[in-house]
């Protein structure tokens, strides 16, 4: 089966594309707003080189909501060309951590962090949220591979596209694509409406 993994929910993007047990083309790339043509430079360099995937694999985060969106819109439309069945799997369970079992923690903003706990490639619990003395009791004797200068246990990691593939390839036939990819929310959407829309001044 041919995979194509698209991975853009942190600072470090990825694209891999998996043949067999093979992964012929796996590459790494800053994922920020004065590099964002590189996620497509290297995508056209993907297709260019294999040309249209069996499977796509994208990253659902959490992470960078915009990110997550661009590799969505780039997925979908790649399907659209390719007939691919599309996937989503959460990019934390991507992380090349050397353990079956470990913990990632992220900077939610707002004086919040995420938690969660994969085990074997799988979400074995969250993603939750927490304020910072909640994480510190939570993680304290958890292997954390996620970069936080809080929390001098954690070790700096990202999520891989080329173990996104990998996770994709194992789970294919349990995930359905029937469904639209979204990106993991870790908050309700919260909606403000400006001063000036909120009254009508009628002239007559």
């Amino acid at each position: 089966m041919k995979i194509l993994a698209l991975e853009l929910s942190s600072a470090q993007g990825s694209i891999a594309w998996l043949d067999g047990e093979r992964d012929p083309f796996a590459v790494s790339f800053s994922n920020d707003r004065k590099h964002s043509g590189l996620f497509f430079e290297n995508l056209q360099r993907c297709r260019q080189q294999f040309g249209l995937p069996d499977l796509i694999v994208v990253g659902l985060g959490p992470g960078s909501y915009a990110g997550v969106r661009i590799a969505i819109a780039a997925a979908v439309g790649l399907r659209m060309a390719s007939a691919a069945k599309l996937i989503g799997l959460p990019s934390i369970c991507a992380i090349d951590a050397g353990a079956r079992e470990y913990c990632a923690i992220g900077d939610a903003r707002r004086q919040s962090f995420f938690f969660a706990r994969v085990t074997r490639g799988r979400l074995l619990e969250g993603p939750t949220l927490h304020a910072i003395a909640e994480l510190e009791a939570k993680i304290a004797d958890s292997p954390v591979p996620e970069p936080l200068a809080q929390f001098p246990q954690a070790v700096v990691a990202f999520p891989s596209a080329r173990r996104l593939g990998e996770l994709a390839r194992d789970q294919v036939d349990e995930i359905s694509d029937s469904q639209p990819l979204e990106p993991i929310y870790l908050r309700e959407p919260h909606i403000t409406t400006s001063k000036a829309s909120r009254a009508s001044t009628i002239i007559s």
